[in-house]
């Protein structure tokens, strides 16, 4: 039988149009070894107008010892919004001035909805004060945040755009307070769970390089890695990653080396390193991959986070210049088996190898109890802060505290664990959305570090329970008073706000805190409970000896008053939820 031309063309088409299909399908399908996690999705539509900020309670300010938690996503008048939710929070710190911090998060404007925007806030007064002014994009439905900083203190927010899985950079060179799109719409490429890092070693050949990877089955673009020669602007063509690691982080160490951490979303894990991803005239290749012993699982739909990670993999480098520089570390809390821990591995040879899993949290073993959201960061002069989410002092092995650790010898010991929060229930506030997002983070300095949370302090009586809301708060070693930072060539920024936060009366930790910070010298929290804040913050561009440190071995508190009641909002008529998708 003969064929017309036009009638063989279009068979060829068609038969064409199916293959690619199927192909397209079975890429977007994740391996059969791995379990896949409910993908980003555009769901539902934008909160109505007049549906959002008709309400406000008193900001949320919640002490425990000498450790002030300070509400983040407050309105103009530094109020708690009631009825929306926040969640998923990423923090970057100035470092030339660390009264300057910014927090980027995943903001939905109502519970009702789990239409989600790319929120931000910013601080002048290292995290006691903060100004929430919207989103990147109003009603522009964003995921994933993730931000970033470079030596210099320009802030760098990478956001998803969930409806065809492109990214885009946003930067800021005024301390957080406004954001311009850096890179061309989706010109960031991206993917599901991306994460992206900056080479900050001057003289290196890739200095200012930005680095990009994500889960490369459900991306933009074939491929799951990217990078970006002029600091976001324009990104290069994806490329895959050997074994396509997946819920991880990255870093750059300071001879120039990229490291990626990632796992299979199991019990695999892998340390993937690219020696010349920073030579700009060449496609980077990844010369080796090694896999490391966390010693468990990563956990997907636990009961704590029920619709999300347990915590995902973070991976970082040492580039004190000291003892342990360069050293490569990784944190996840994993599962053996029931429950999860806080586990750490470090490697001392450039990734070639991994030591055996530690156990950072020190609680007995207990496979009822969850110690999630585990996550790290490294100080200019060494040391390694640790924190994450704890269930150890919860009969309902749900309700969670923030909890610390740190080590001073490269992580082979690691100090006692802190409480560094009050108690609260990650069951309550979901927006149309059973998590309170996938992960917390933390940023370090020479005496501590500024850690941005999620929590549900806050009650919400319209809807009769509490409300997901992010937090800041700044966590550092105790025992023995907060040590004298070690002096380095990069400016220390002195930090010495005396803040007198308003506490509110909606939770049972009413703050009595005045939060004096001083990074070159000790980070002492006490308390009181007005409203007024002063703040003043002078950069030295050599740290010397002459810097006071006037720690105190054991923080001293004023005896707490009794919560003060205060009125709740009123009640507003709200719109029903659309039914679930």
């Amino acid at each position: 039988m003969r064929f017309s031309t036009p009638s063989a063309t279009a068979l060829i088409i068609c038969l064409a149009s199916i293959a690619a299909l199927a192909t397209a399908s079975a890429q977007m399908l994740p391996p059969k070894d791995r379990f896949p996690e409910a993908l980003e999705k555009y769901e539902m539509q934008p909160a109505l107008p007049g549906t959002y900020r008709l309400e406000s309670s008193p900001q949320m300010i919640s002490q425990l010892g000498p450790f002030v938690s300070y509400q983040v996503n407050v309105d103009a008048q530094g109020n708690n919004i009631v009825g929306d939710a926040a969640n998923e929070p990423s923090i970057s710190v100035d470092p030339t001035n660390g009264n300057k911090i910014t927090i980027g998060w995943r903001q939905f404007n109502t519970y009702t909805s789990n239409f989600r925007q790319a929120g931000y806030g910013y601080s002048t007064d290292a995290g006691v004060h903060w100004t929430f002014p919207g989103v990147l994009q109003n009603n522009v439905f964003r995921s994933d945040p993730v931000t970033n900083s470079d030596e210099t203190g320009t802030f760098f927010y990478l956001s998803l755009l969930v409806n065809n899985f492109c990214g885009d950079i946003w930067r800021s060179t005024n301390g957080g307070q406004s954001w311009t799109e850096w890179s061309p719409d989706g010109g960031a490429y991206s993917g599901d769970k991306e994460w992206f890092t900056l080479d900050r070693t001057p003289g290196s050949m890739g200095h200012g390089f930005q680095y990009q990877f994500w889960t490369e089955f459900f991306a933009c673009q074939f491929g799951g890695f990217s990078r970006s020669t002029n600091a976001g602007a324009t990104w290069q063509s994806p490329i895959s990653v050997p074994n396509s690691p997946q819920w991880g982080s990255l870093d750059v160490a300071s001879n120039g080396n990229l490291y990626i951490g990632g796992g299979n979303s199991g019990s695999a894990f892998w340390c993937i390193r690219s020696s010349n991803a920073q030579n700009p005239n060449v496609t980077p290749t990844f010369d080796q991959v090694t896999t490391i012993n966390m010693g468990g699982s990563l956990v997907y739909g636990g009961t704590v986070n029920p619709g999300g990670l347990a915590g995902q993999i973070f991976l970082a480098v040492d580039r004190s210049g000291g003892p342990t520089n360069n050293n490569i570390y990784m944190i996840a809390s994993v599962s053996p088996g029931g429950g999860t821990n806080v586990m750490f591995s470090r490697s001392t040879n450039g990734g070639a190898s991994f030591s055996a899993p530690v156990r950072i949290n020190d609680d007995p073993v207990n496979s009822s109890k969850w110690h999630w959201f585990g996550t790290l960061s490294i100080a200019p002069n060494g040391r390694i802060d640790a924190v994450w989410l704890d269930t150890r002092n919860a009969a309902n092995n749900t309700d969670s505290q923030l909890f610390y650790s740190y080590s001073t010898d490269g992580g082979v010991t690691w100090a006692a664990n802190v409480q560094i929060s009050q108690s609260f229930d990650p069951l309550q506030g979901w927006p149309n959305q059973n998590k309170i997002g996938d992960y917390i983070t933390i940023v370090s300095d020479n005496t501590g570090g500024d850690v941005a949370y999620s929590a549900t302090y806050n009650f919400n009586p319209s809807r009769g329970q509490h409300e997901q809301d992010v937090y800041f708060v700044r966590v550092f070693p105790t025992g023995g008073g907060t040590p004298t930072p070690t002096a380095t060539a990069s400016p220390t920024a002195t930090r010495t706000p005396t803040a007198t936060p308003t506490a509110t009366a909606t939770f049972t930790p009413t703050a009595t805190a005045t939060a004096t910070r001083t990074p070159t010298a000790t980070a002492t929290a006490t308390a009181t409970a007005t409203a007024t804040a002063t703040a003043t913050g002078t950069a030295t561009a050599t740290p010397t000896a002459t810097v006071s440190a006037t720690a105190t071995a054991t923080p001293t508190s004023t005896p707490r008053p009794s919560p003060t009641a205060r009125p709740g909002p009123s009640s507003r008529p709200r719109p029903t939820p659309a039914p679930r998708p």
